[in-house]
C-alpha cells in the first residue's frame, strides 16, 4: 500500500475525486493533502474528507529539510499536483523518480509553461482557435508542464463554445481519468 500526497492551490475538486476514487484501495491511499494557500476551499474539503492536510507556502517550499520531513512524517511514497500552481523544487522530484505526476488542461505541448493554469489556458485555446483541447498527464520534472507524458485525452472545442464551456469538458476528462492514471503510475513504481 502506497501513502499519496496531493499538492492543491485551489478548491480541491480534483483532489476530492481522487479520494473517493482510492477509498478502499489495496493500491494506495490519499494520506495528506498540501496546499499553498492558506485560504483554498481544499483545507475544507480536507476536513470533510478526514484527509490530513497541511499549509506549505511558496517560501516555505523551498526549505528542503522542513518539506521532506513532512512527506517522512506521513511515509510519503507518490505525489500528485491537482491544480498545483508552484514549481515544484529539484530537490522533491530528485527525492521522488518517476513518483510525482500532475494534470494539465489542455494538450501538452499546447497551451502549457508558466502561468499558462485554470481559464488562461482554456482562452489560449480559444483564441488560438483550436478545434480540441484535453487533459495531458505528465511525470514531473524540475519544470513547468514539462515532463515525460503519461498520457492524453481529448474533447472537441465546438463553434460558439467559450473558455467556460471548454473548461467544463476539461473538468469532466480529468474527473473520468486522473484518478485511473495515477493508480496505473502508481502500480508501476514497483515494476521500476
Amino acid at each position: 500500500m502506497k501513502n499519496i500526497a496531493i499538492f492543491a492551490s485551489g478548491s480541491g475538486s480534483n483532489a476530492e475525486n481522487i479520494v473517493n476514487y482510492f477509498e478502499g484501495s489495496e493500491v494506495a491511499k490519499i494520506s495528506l493533502i498540501v496546499c499553498n494557500k492558506a485560504d483554498a476551499y481544499v483545507f475544507e474539503r480536507a476536513r470533510r474528507l478526514g484527509i490530513p492536510s497541511r499549509l506549505v507556502t511558496r517560501k516555505e517550499m523551498s526549505n528542503q529539510e522542513a518539506v521532506m520531513a513532512l512527506m517522512e512524517e506521513f511515509q510519503i511514497d507518490f505525489i500528485v499536483l491537482a491544480g498545483y500552481l508552484v514549481l515544484v523544487p529539484k530537490y522533491l522530484v530528485d527525492a521522488y523518480p518517476r513518483a510525482i505526476v500532475n494534470i494539465h488542461p489542455a494538450l501538452i505541448p499546447l497551451h502549457c509553461g508558466k502561468g499558462m493554469y485554470g481559464d488562461r489556458v482554456h482562452e489560449d485555446v480559444i483564441q488560438c482557435g483550436d478545434k480540441e483541447s484535453g487533459i495531458t498527464i505528465h511525470y514531473v520534472n524540475e519544470f513547468f508542464d514539462n515532463g515525460d507524458i503519461i498520457f492524453q485525452a481529448t474533447c472537441p472545442v465546438e463553434p460558439g463554445d467559450d473558455a467556460h464551456a471548454v473548461a467544463t469538458k476539461v473538468h469532466q476528462l480529468e474527473y473520468a481519468h486522473f484518478p485511473r492514471v495515477i493508480e496505473e503510475a502508481v502500480l508501476a513504481l514497483d515494476k521500476e
